[in-house]
């Protein structure tokens, strides 16, 4: 008979088996990782391109991402869309400030069809003027929609104060660059970016080593010959910026600054600052700003990483009306983590979410892949996330007093307020 009394002994978290995936060099520059270890039929490829919104002025990074299965000269955007779902598989694509990412979820049965079908649809894209025409028009009303959300304004005042010194950063698209357009500038683009910009190649999946070899074929000659430089000396403007909104009953507010990533010394502990400020459901922002006095639905605080840097950023939308006592509550957690030495009970309560999470987010190989793409894109190994557990497991209130002090200088933050 089960025993439904005594209560299973707890044990204590003191690493983490991670499944590696395979590497295979394509280029001195550019690799294709494989996990293989998958239970089931289902698999996932993913393509990365150096096609970020820093590569190109006028928004033209996430244009062409857009219209990449618009069509070529012998088969329609129908046509291409129908191979694919008719394969059961997904598409899914995006741009961040970096670099663009393409992924294909399918049945492991049906990867090599779909990727042929994909790596045609993308390469000989043909910018139908009037599938581009269109994707531009839907796209211009997107973002006049979003003028009108105040969330969408202080966001893009957010990356215009934090990445100040580096306009390839700061950079918004405007209302008027979707009429500047032209498709001679996407062709440009297109040719630059993905015919010859590969830089990295991802499988999840039980793919027998000869549909690897021939995924590897298709992607040699795309790949990208040049190493993309991306900045490491990023500095925010410091200081408050209001942005008007006329009629918003709500103001949306993004607190931060240019902090670090995975490769600076103080970052795993840092995070677990972080998380006791504003990073899970009972934090301190939380129970003050949402629990206490009722101002918001939810807010919250992150570290955000690139390639050579990283940022902090709390955010929140909140009655326009209580937005300055939002901030004032804010600031007083954050100057509360500065003068107090955070309780032995508090601290216990987030060491141990933050070993569940991390032991929840290497549940499986499409996990394990995603954690080690993490840590690869810093030059860091899977040993890395031990080191976390490490790093949870020994803080000390002391320190997490001092790093708060380091770090969260309030004179150091740029706030937006949009409303």
């Amino acid at each position: 008979m089960i025993d439904r009394i005594t209560r299973p002994a707890v044990e204590k978290i003191n690493s983490v088996e991670f499944l590696v995936p395979i590497e295979y060099s394509l280029t001195e520059k550019v690799s294709l990782f494989h996990m293989k270890h998958v239970p089931n039929d289902t698999c996932r490829l993913d393509l990365y391109f150096d096609a970020g919104k820093i590569t190109e002025e006028k928004g033209i990074a996430s244009f062409v991402n857009g219209v990449l299965l618009s069509g070529t000269e012998e088969k329609t955007s129908q046509e291409i869309n129908e191979v694919i779902n008719g394969l059961g598989g997904y598409y899914d694509s995006g741009v961040s400030i970096e670099n663009a990412v393409i992924s294909i979820y399918c049945l492991k049965e049906n990867l090599s069809k779909i990727f042929e079908t994909l790596m045609d649809a993308i390469l000989n894209v043909s910018f139908i003027e009037k599938e581009v025409e269109e994707y531009i028009s839907d796209s211009k009303q997107r973002f006049k929609l979003g003028l009108e959300k105040v969330s969408f304004l202080a966001q893009r005042a957010f990356q215009e104060v934090l990445f100040s010194n580096d306009s390839r950063y700061s950079k918004n698209t405007e209302l008027n660059d979707y009429d500047s357009l032209s498709i001679s500038d996407l062709k440009r683009f297109h040719q630059e970016n993905y015919v010859k910009g590969l830089t990295k190649v991802v499988i999840v999946g039980d793919v027998e080593k000869n549909e690897i070899d021939e995924i590897i074929q298709l992607c040699l000659p795309i790949c990208s010959p040049k190493t993309t430089e991306f900045t490491g000396d990023l500095k925010n403007i410091a200081g408050k910026k209001r942005i008007a909104k006329e009629g918003a009953i709500q103001s949306a507010i993004r607190i931060g600054k240019i902090m670090f990533n995975k490769k600076h010394e103080d970052y795993l502990d840092f995070i677990i600052v972080n998380t006791i400020l504003g990073d899970y459901f009972g934090s301190r922002l939380m129970s003050n700003i949402r629990e206490d006095k009722g101002y918001t639905y939810g807010i919250g605080s992150w570290m955000s990483e690139l390639s050579n840097t990283g940022y902090f950023i709390i955010a929140t939308e909140v009655g326009h009306e209580v937005k300055d006592e939002t901030i004032k509550e804010i600031k007083f957690e954050i100057d509360r983590l500065q003068r107090e030495l955070v309780p032995l009970a508090e601290l216990e309560l987030v060491q141990n979410y933050m070993l569940g999470q991390l032991l929840k987010s290497a549940d499986g190989p499409y996990a394990m892949m995603d954690l080690f793409l993490s840590a690869e894109t810093h030059n860091e190994d899977l040993d890395f996330y031990n080191l976390a557990i490490k790093s949870v497991q020994e803080i000390t209130p002391k320190r997490i007093q001092n790093l708060a002090i380091k770090y969260l200088n309030w004179e150091s933050m740029s706030i937006i307020i949009a409303g």
